[in-house]
Order: structure tokens, then sequence, then C-alpha cells
């Protein structure tokens, strides 16, 4: 079975930092891309950002971009997003996803905040 596990998320003021891990099991994680996504109150499930089976290229949301970094450590099965600058737009619950499948995780609780 699939389980994504995201952790990492708290309370930050505006302009810190967090940095989210999901820890992967239950498929060949290599083999996927990963993304993360995040959903505020009120709005549907937004892409953040992706990051192919290797780490060799990635893609963001306009709106992060130069903010937030996702990565991924293959032998950890393990994929990040280093978040940097943060902004109170945003707070969200962030959940990461492989490509070509429909699991989710229960998500981390990001809250910035002034």
């Amino acid at each position: 079975q699939v389980q994504l596990v995201e952790s990492g998320g708290g309370l930050v003021q505006p302009g810190g930092s967090l940095r989210l891990s999901c820890a992967a099991s239950g498929f060949t994680f290599s083999a996927y891309a990963m993304s993360w996504y995040r959903q505020a109150p009120g709005k549907e499930r937004e892409l953040v950002a992706a990051i192919t089976n290797t780490g060799g290229s990635t893609n963001y949301v306009d709106s992060v971009k130069g903010r937030f970094t996702i990565s991924r450590d293959n032998a950890k099965n393990t994929v990040y997003l280093q978040m940097n600058s943060l902004k109170p737009e945003d707070t969200a619950v962030y959940y990461c996803k492989p490509d070509r499948r429909r699991n989710w995780g229960q998500g981390t609780q990001v809250t910035v905040s002034s």
C-alpha cells in the first residue's frame, strides 16, 4: 500500500523558512516523479512544485518561484520542499503525491502569520 507521510509544517512569521519532508513507501519511489500540492481554506488543491524521478528537472507554480525548492533523496524515499521568504498567502495544508497515482497523505499544516 502506498504511504505518504508529510511533516515539517508549523507556524512561522512572514519572511521565515520551513522545510517540509514527505516519507514515501509502498511503491518504487525512484521510478516516480513527485509533486507537492497545497490547499488553503476555501480553495482548490494547487500544484506547487514537481520533480522528476531522478531529480534532474523541477517545476514550480509562479507564486513560489525563487522562494521554494523541491528536492528528493531516492536513497531515503523522501521528497522535500524548502520554503523561504514565506508569505501569509502560503498558508495551507501541504501534501506530496507521486505522479500517475491518486494517493494522498495526511498533509502538514503551514501557517504564515504576523
